[in-house]
């Protein structure tokens, strides 16, 4: 009987010979390739931009330059502005300041011709000099029941002398009937008024408001003056004009 012969069963282990692994070379060809790539950039753009790089040097020096003129020149302006803004100003002020004393000085000169044209009348009614005098006492009645006085003091006897001294004075009429006569504390309805002051080379205007008692009837009005080594006393009659 013949026997099948029988096959060897296969070996459980295979014998593979190893093959070297390439993925770290590969790795390294490819890292020198990008490298060499950027190498190669950098030269060709390097050959490409050189011959510029000095001129465009150059043009960004001479635009340094003439940014650093232009911003001299502006800040020059800038204080010649400021300047000429501060002269204008102080121009203005000036002009300003010489127009309120040409003013001031046009109406002294017109208060000094209407005084002067005063004088003239004052002189040409008296004709001769005289010294110390009342010329003129003048009421008007202001609203509230009082009366506003203006009485002008003169002098032509001392030219240049300047006359100085205190003025009052009472009201002669008639209340109830009767003659009376109100005095300077009464007209200011209060105690111990001073007497009103007047200094002046040839005439001076003097003014107030006094208040007559009710039931008075005014007459005439005496008015005292005392200049120290002068003394006047007048008696004018009353006299309502228009202010």
């Amino acid at each position: 009987m013949n026997k099948t012969p029988r096959r060897a069963p296969p070996p459980r282990f295979t014998i593979v010979q190893q093959r070297p692994d390439r993925r770290p070379l590969i790795a390294v060809v490819l890292g020198l390739a990008w490298l060499a790539s950027i190498v190669g950039v950098w030269i060709g753009a390097s050959r490409v931009a050189a011959p510029r790089l000095p001129a465009m040097t150059a043009e960004l020096d001479a635009a340094r330059d003439e940014l650093r003129r232009w911003r001299s020149q502006a800040e020059q302006l800038a204080q010649r502005e400021a300047t000429l803004a501060r002269s204008d100003q102080i121009s203005r002020a000036a002009n300003k300041e010489v127009q309120s004393e040409l003013a001031e000085r046009e109406e002294e000169i017109s208060d000094l011709r209407a005084n002067l044209a005063f004088y003239e009348r004052l002189v040409g009614a008296t004709g001769q000099p005289k010294g110390l005098s009342v010329h003129s006492a003048r009421f008007d009645a202001e609203s509230g029941g009082t009366w506003r006085y203006q009485i002008v003091l003169t002098q032509s006897l001392n030219k240049g002398a300047i006359s100085r001294g205190r003025l009052h004075f009472t009201v002669e009429g008639v209340r109830d009937g009767k003659l009376a006569t109100v005095g300077w504390d009464e007209l200011h309805q209060r105690s111990d008024v001073p007497p009103q002051d007047y200094s002046f080379r040839y005439f001076q205007q003097l003014k107030g408001s006094v208040m007559l008692p009710a039931g008075f009837t005014p007459q005439r009005v005496r008015v005292s003056l005392d200049g120290g080594d002068v003394a006047v006393e007048q008696t004018l009659g009353w006299q309502i004009g228009t202010t």
